[in-house]
């Protein structure tokens, strides 16, 4: 069964979130953020080998990142990176990587994982894994990993589970998806225990998402409907060009798991965070005893608390009397920004592009 098995790893995104430490010429799915000497792409791939052989590991990413990938991942086959022309957010991303893998295997089963999320509990990521592998293996169901919410995240989307899945324990069909709710909605969802945090991990065979396409994102399925001969082959790359551009944009949440009527989830506890953002990585990282994080730099902070530096290079960073600030000091860019404001770091990076131009993103 293993040789049936593929992995889709996406890791096309800009994580300008991160910004400046992540820029568009290396996001942050290719740093390594927590000083392992490897970037979070390769401790994902690193992640799923013992459940999937390098061989049937698919990348997908924007074009503009082969080099970067080829560099950190020289175990991967060329013919394994599928390289978007256009970004088109999640659901075309995952369709031509079902197609693809279809063509080379129709009695495939996939994992699909970002790249960029942080894993504490690897055994308990295998462990869940395979079960899930196993549950999609057995019938025409799709898969999502739901995460045990810890606070009021307003952060994450939410999946409220519904009935048991008879004979599996801890999977249930999923009753509702919500996208990041406020925080009033998010404590109801805590408190109720029904609602789990949306990991964005997802498992399914080809077959079951590709016919979810069919059902419930014809428009989709239509631009990649190509007959599989198409797909895995010297004419693939010259068809994608042509076609992917006229794909919408649009996450698979919003295209097929809102939709569809064969949606289960799986409730684990992963030590689990999407580093969305520069406070799920404070979070996700060792404080000291003033509340402080510093992320591979040297700092010298003065009645300073709840703080998070960041600094490439070799720079000391001398700090007084910061209060639960964001200080991230990379290459042409410095950002010194409250911990509260941080959901308007994209808006920065817009106004920063318009008024200076691309090479200070």
């Amino acid at each position: 069964m293993r040789s049936h098995r593929y992995c889709v790893v996406m890791c096309g995104g800009v994580g300008s979130r991160f910004w400046p430490f992540s820029r568009n010429d290396r996001p942050k799915q290719f740093l390594d953020f927590f000083g392992t000497g490897k970037s979070l792409l390769q401790l994902t791939v690193e992640r799923i080998l013992p459940l999937v052989d390098i061989e049937n590991i698919i990348l997908v990413t924007n074009r503009q990142y082969a080099g970067i990938i080829r560099e950190q991942l020289p175990g991967v086959k060329d013919s394994n990176i599928l390289l978007e022309p256009a970004r088109r957010n999640t659901a075309p991303c995952i369709c031509w990587a079902a197609h693809h893998i279809h063509a080379l295997d129709p009695r495939a089963s996939i994992v699909t994982l970002p790249s960029d999320h942080l894993v504490l509990k690897e055994q308990a990521f295998i462990d869940a894994i395979g079960e899930g592998l196993r549950f999609v293996e057995e019938g025409d169901r799709l898969l999502t990993l739901g995460i045990q919410p810890t606070n009021p995240n307003t952060g994450y989307g939410y999946i409220q589970q519904g009935a048991a899945a008879q004979g599996w324990e801890g999977i249930r069909k999923v009753k509702s998806f919500t996208e990041k709710p406020d925080l009033e909605m998010a404590k109801m969802f805590l408190d109720s225990g029904e609602f789990f945090w949306n990991s964005g991990i997802f498992i399914w065979s080809a077959e079951s998402i590709l016919k979810a396409f069919d059902r419930y994102s014809p428009e989709i399925a239509q631009i990649f409907g190509a007959p599989d001969s198409e797909y895995a082959s010297p004419a693939e790359t010259a068809f994608i060009d042509s076609v992917f551009p006229n794909a919408p944009s649009i996450s698979i949440d919003y295209a097929i798991m809102e939709k569809a009527d064969n949606v289960f989830v799986k409730t684990v506890d992963l030590g689990w965070s999407d580093l969305g953002t520069w406070n799920a990585l404070y979070e996700a990282s060792p404080h000291s005893q003033e509340g402080n994080v510093t992320q591979n730099c040297k700092v010298l902070a003065s009645e300073c608390t709840g703080t998070m530096f960041a600094v490439g290079g070799d720079k000391i960073i001398v700090a007084s009397g910061l209060k639960d600030y964001i200080v991230a000091d990379n290459g042409n860019a410095l950002l010194i920004c409250p911990r509260a404001d941080e959901q308007k770091i994209r808006q920065i990076v817009n106004e920063v592009k318009g008024s200076f131009g691309d090479e200070y993103v």
